[in-house]
């Protein structure tokens, strides 16, 4: 004779006393309740192993926590995972350590391992930026968030605080940065969607305003400045050398003499230290060589080329040449930045191949074709273009600003 269902009620539950042995008050179909002496009651569902056919129990918790109605609905449940040959209590297990894991796996962690895989694929200095990005503004606010639990709203916000204190540049480097985070954890199957595509949108335009540079016929006045200039020695070579290698400040500051190969008058930056994390090759000048050679006393035992007068062992701050500029009165005028727009300016009105001038610059270039033959070709014909621009700078340090030899070096690199 079957059990009937509903044998207990709500008083009887409440009013069940503590005797001095262990007994149970049964609902029927595997459900009862277990009162013990010491007062306490205890909701048990007892079920057949759907695989080893042995009788088990599972706990639902204590009563008053748990009263009679939810522990009828948690043994429906059971029974209806039971009829699909699922056992109730390994389905409560690995709930619970779903739930453990979601607790674990927050935005910050989540993003942790997405940084480890971009490493990889930065210069050192970009994935320090990214780093800054979310130790500074991002995790304070969302880190410890479960990355599921992780909304639109709360990215907004992330990024509405950044662009109110006037950092639009930081915000939307923010908001690519946790777009880029989602999607990872999108496909690596932690989350559903992307909550945060778009998020950028919210970011107010501003006009983008160029980094100051000289025009094209104010290079002898930088020349002449930087001669009479009272700054340190190493700090008026790396100006220069900065302005005859078309580098960026940093790649400049930090150059070692081990990337140099004097006697095939050659420069090698490895990928660490470049922006787009590719190696570079810099063809070097009789000029340039004249530089390093200047600086060699000063550092030739040293790694660096050109070393801070602090601390010798490491080399000047990627801000030196642009706080020598503003000293020089160049404020508003020209940043160390500036210098690679000045070059590219003056090559691109003398008519040299646009390809050449971007490989020198080490812009990136998307087309995968041209990029092999930028590998393959260009280094002989950028020697060219380098060896006209560094005469360009020496007859503007004299106050000579003829061009009589950039036909043929024109006709050199474009042919």
């Amino acid at each position: 004779m079957a059990i009937k269902d509903d044998l207990l009620n709500s008083m009887q539950v409440t009013t069940a006393k503590a005797k001095d042995n262990e007994y149970t008050l049964r609902d029927g179909n595997g459900l009862f309740l277990r009162i013990r002496p010491s007062g306490t009651k205890q909701w048990i569902f007892n079920y057949k192993h759907p695989d080893t056919k042995k009788q088990n129990n599972l706990s639902y918790g204590s009563y008053p926590d748990v009263k009679l109605k939810q522990a009828r609905a948690l043994a429906e449940e059971d029974r209806a995972l039971l009829k699909q040959g699922i056992n109730p209590k390994l389905h409560k297990d690995m709930r619970a350590l779903q739930r453990k894991q979601n607790a674990m796996m927050t935005f910050k962690a989540v993003t942790l391992d997405w940084l480890a895989l971009e490493k990889a694929k930065l210069a050192a200095s970009t994935y320090k930026k990214n780093s800054r990005y979310f130790e500074k503004d991002i995790f304070p606010e969302i880190g410890n968030y479960p990355i599921k639990e992780i909304t639109a709203p709360l990215g907004i916000e992330v990024i509405k605080r950044i662009s109110g204190r006037g950092s639009y540049e930081i915000a939307r480097k923010s908001a690519r940065a946790m777009n880029s985070v989602m999607t990872y954890a999108l496909n690596t199957g932690l989350i559903p969607f992307n909550p945060l595509t778009g998020i950028k949108t919210t970011i107010p335009k501003i006009e983008v305003v160029n980094r100051p540079t000289l025009l094209v016929e104010q290079i002898t006045e930088l020349m002449q400045t930087l001669h009479y200039s009272s700054a340190k020695l190493v700090t008026r070579v790396l100006i220069e050398f900065q302005l005859h290698t078309m580098t960026r400040p940093r790649e400049a500051a930090e150059a070692k003499w081990s990337e140099l190969d004097l006697d095939n008058m050659l420069w090698t930056i490895p990928a660490e230290r470049m922006k787009m994390n590719k190696e570079h090759k810099i063809p070097l000048t009789p000029q340039v060589i004249k530089l390093i050679e200047t600086v060699r006393p000063i550092s030739g035992h040293r790694e660096y080329v050109f070393v801070s007068h602090i601390n010798p062992k490491k080399s000047v701050n990627a801000q030196t040449a642009n706080k020598a500029l503003r000293d020089m009165g160049f404020t508003g005028r020209l940043v160390a930045h500036g210098l690679r727009a000045l070059a590219s300016t003056t090559l691109n009105e003398q008519g040299f191949d646009d390809d050449i001038i971007e490989a020198a610059l080490a812009h990136q270039d998307t087309n995968k074709i041209r990029k092999a033959y930028n590998r393959a070709q260009y280094l002989e014909r950028r020697r060219v273009l380098m060896e006209w621009w560094s005469n360009h700078i020496e007859q503007a340090a004299t106050g000579n600003m003829s061009l009589a030899n950039s036909r043929k070096g024109l006709r050199l690199v474009n042919e």
